[in-house]
């Protein structure tokens, strides 16, 4: 399945082309549109973190990217995300599959989903996260 969607959703630190991964990402993807999701955004310090929430009325807010070499490009990622079987367990987060409505439809996109507690943590009122 990894190599079957080609889309991208990215709401955090991979939009800052200064990081590398985010050089990276936008180095080798398209940029495809603007999006959301129906989930919450939480501050995570140097970081955000989003959760997946599909009947709740908060959105993340984000940038919708199409991977020119999805298998490669998604194995650096993880990497960065610290998402995998050989990361630290749990991992802090996890790549998924999820619905992402753009202006005018909605497109299954892997984001890569806070996977830890929020009870102690601030969330993002508006949705999006800015460095």
């Amino acid at each position: 399945m990894k190599g079957n969607i080609s889309f991208l959703f990215v709401y955090g630190t991979l939009l800052d082309t200064e990081n590398k991964y985010g050089r990276h990402l936008s180095n080798n993807c398209v940029f495809h549109s603007k999006g959301r999701f129906k989930g919450k955004l939480y501050d995570l310090g140097e970081y955000p973190g989003a959760i997946y929430q599909p009947n709740e009325a908060w959105f993340v807010y984000g940038d919708i990217f199409i991977l020119n070499a999805p298998e490669e490009t998604l194995d650096i990622l993880d990497e960065y995300e610290g998402f995998g079987e050989n990361e630290q367990q749990p991992n802090l987060f996890v790549r998924e599959l999820i619905e992402v409505e753009t202006a005018k439809t909605t497109i299954k996109c892997w984001s890569y989903l806070f996977n830890l507690p929020i009870n102690e943590l601030k969330q993002i009122i508006s949705g999006r996260y800015t460095f």
